[in-house]
């Protein structure tokens, strides 16, 4: 009979072990630490928020503000847990009002950082610094120069928690998330100056002005298109004892990508049941795959407010919340109701040198009417990009003229020793999707649904691809993979870089003379790059400031003219030229969004082919025969394919049997 095992012996856990456990709650990444630091700053009355940080946040994040400071018999204990300046007793929940009532922000921070605090008071005749670690003072606090307010080093984030660090993301991906709190707060705050930047960079990533408007910080954050498209929106209910004011934009000026800011009491949130029914009210007025802006500031009785429900106080509970979400719903859609009476529409001018159709009395096809309705220039002096090209083709019928275009020298394959490509090499290798790898390296190519999606079959399931997101992916890891080793698309006539800014700048707010200055900027930083770019990316810029090349990333593959303009402009403004593994990485991602360009519009003018009749003349034959073969080759797809939901199953052929069986 076998003897039974003995129960394991209770122990009360050491206190750093539960600090620390405590700490990775509260402080989950860079952005964590900052927002709970920009709160303290905000409850101290600043005018003057300004942060600065180093790799993401990793290294360094500071941030100084003009506020109340802190008393010097206060900093023996500031670093300890539970030990607050805003809460007594457990009833002052019920109408809480302040930011960091929990007294958990800086201690934690002190169990997985390095922390030094340097605080003035008005009374004090001088600043004070304090070191800490593990919630304690490492020594005794010194007076020090410093002006009033506080200022808060946290250095060598999770140095001790070696998991927490390797499972944060790149130090640019950490920083963007910096930068989105530091936005979001700064919009919701326009009283407060805000100011971000990396260290040793004197160009923030953020700044806006103390005393200016919600609609300035709008524009200054997230440009003048956003702001020219936002208007106020509010509403309230004095029997659910709640109000709303805020901006939304208009059904005018859709955005690519969803943009949301909730403050409820003046708290940054995030509500997924109000973000997807408003999102729900915008499809019926914005295109397909186009998205809003929203910035609603809700101030609800705190006496209906639970705000201890999450660690990091992301989410709070009310009272009457179906209702409240009803309510701004009927806001928002009142605000819709009018936008299809002031729609904008573009309409189309004859360009210079157009050549007239033939007139025929013969009825246009439903299909040729739906070509004509495609947004178009419409300043007749604005020129086209086709007239640099002498290759406007990218299908095997075209071949014989891509010949003249694309170089296709071979030379031995050169050793890239670079740290940094071997990083992003490596990057890519610990992020495949096991799952998604499977059916993209085994699957069966049946079709396109149209230039956005394709249908694949693995085994007895059928997925549909989202073709921009898959392509873009693979074109990224062919240009990290092939690093320094690319052939290259030659233009038989080299293409002015500052003329391509302007077209892309076209749609863009401002004078012509601005434009043309910023054109001429965009075109000085690539330039200035030139020897780098030629080296790498077989991307030849001469003297005068001409494209002659661009690298060659997939043989029989020639991305579309309609990108570049933007490809050019977003090289000069969206590379970090400044770090080698971030300027590599956002280089590849501007180049391989370049190359996914043709497949992020579902009309590009295949209509309107000469050689429509011919079937290999189609888009389908490119993606069927060029790039489906090259994803099921080259791509390792990411887990970021796999959350986005690149591939998505339709249809599985047992499924259906059980429904037929059930028929």
């Amino acid at each position: 009979m076998a003897r039974a095992s003995s129960p394991a012996v209770v122990k009360k856990l050491d206190e750093t072990v539960v600090n620390r456990i405590a700490a990775g709650e509260i402080i989950q990444r860079p952005a964590n630490a900052l927002k709970e630091l920009l709160e303290n700053s905000l409850d101290a009355k600043s005018s003057s928020i300004q942060v600065t940080v180093k790799n993401g946040g990793l290294k360094l994040l500071q941030i100084q503000d003009n506020g109340t400071g802190i008393r010097k018999n206060d900093m023996g204990i500031v670093c300890e847990r539970f030990t607050t300046s805003k809460l007594v007793q457990f009833e002052d929940l019920n109408s809480i009002q302040t930011f960091g009532f929990r007294g958990e922000a800086l201690a934690s921070i002190s169990h997985v950082a390095h922390l030094t605090i340097i605080t003035k008071t008005c009374t004090d005749p001088c600043a004070y610094k304090g070191t800490y670690e593990d919630g304690k003072l490492k020594e005794p606090v010194k007076p020090c120069a410093g002006n009033q307010g506080t200022q808060i080093i946290v250095e060598d984030l999770f140095y001790n928690v070696a998991t927490r660090r390797k499972s944060l993301k790149s130090p640019t991906e950490e920083h963007v998330k910096i930068t989105d709190v530091i936005s979001k707060y700064a919009v919701h705050n326009p009283s407060v100056g805000f100011t971000l930047r990396k260290q040793n960079d004197s160009n923030p990533d953020v700044k806006t002005s103390p005393n200016s408007t919600h609609v300035d910080n709008i524009r200054s954050i997230y440009g003048n298109n956003v702001a020219k498209a936002v208007e106020p929106v509010e509403t309230s209910d004095e029997t659910l004892k709640f109000s709303m004011k805020g901006y939304m934009s208009n059904a005018n000026h859709p955005m690519k990508k969803p943009i949301f800011l909730l403050f409820i009491n003046n708290r940054l949130v995030d509500a997924q049941g109000l973000r997807k029914t408003l999102e729900q009210v915008y499809t019926l007025y914005l295109p397909k795959g186009m998205h809003p802006f929203l910035y609603l500031s809700l101030n609800i009785d705190p006496r209906n407010v639970d705000v201890n429900v999450h660690p990091t106080k992301h989410e709070v509970h009310f009272l009457h919340e179906d209702a409240i979400v009803d309510k701004i719903k009927g806001a928002i859609e009142l605000k819709l109701t009018g936008c299809n009476a002031s729609r904008i529409f573009y309409t189309q001018t004859k360009l210079p040198g157009e050549v007239k159709p033939s007139t025929s009395d013969k009825p246009k096809t439903e299909t040729q009417q739906s070509s004509q309705n495609y947004l178009v220039r419409t300043d007749p002096g604005t020129q086209k990009l086709d007239k640099f090209f002498s290759v406007n083709s990218t299908t095997p019928s075209a071949k014989s003229s891509e010949k003249k275009a694309v170089s296709t020298s071979i030379e031995p394959k050169r050793q890239i020793k670079l740290s940094s490509v071997a990083n992003l090499k490596k990057e890519i290798e610990d992020n495949v999707d096991a799952s998604l790898r499977e059916i993209l390296q085994n699957f069966t190519y049946v079709g396109a649904a149209n230039r956005l999606w394709s249908l694949v079959q693995h085994k007895t399931e059928l997925y549909i691809c989202k073709n921009s997101l898959i392509l873009s992916e693979m074109f990224y890891q062919l240009m990290i993979n092939n690093f320094g080793n690319f052939g290259a698309i030659k233009f038989s006539n080299p293409l002015p870089l500052t003329q391509l800014a302007q077209i892309a700048l076209e749609d863009v707010e401002g004078d012509d003379a601005e434009k043309q200055s910023i054109a001429e900027a965009a075109t000085t930083v690539i330039q200035s790059k030139s020897s780098m770019l030629k080296d790498y990316f077989s991307m030849d810029v001469d003297r005068s400031g001409n494209l002659e090349s661009v690298p060659l990333l997939l043989d029989d593959y020639v991305p579309v003219a309609d990108g570049l303009p933007s490809y050019v402009l977003n090289l000069a403004t969206d590379v970090n030229w400044e770090e080698e593994m971030p300027c590599f990485q956002t280089f590849c991602r501007e180049t391989a969004d370049f190359f996914s360009y043709e497949w992020t519009h579902e009309n590009m003018g295949d209509e309107n082919d000469e050689d429509k009749e011919m079937p290999e003349t189609k888009w389908h034959w490119t993606l069927e025969h060029v790039l489906y073969p090259a994803v099921k080759k080259h791509l390792l797809p990411s887990k970021k394919l796999f959350s986005e939901r690149a591939v998505l199953q339709i249809a599985s052929l047992p499924q259906l049997y059980k429904v037929f069986e059930r028929c």
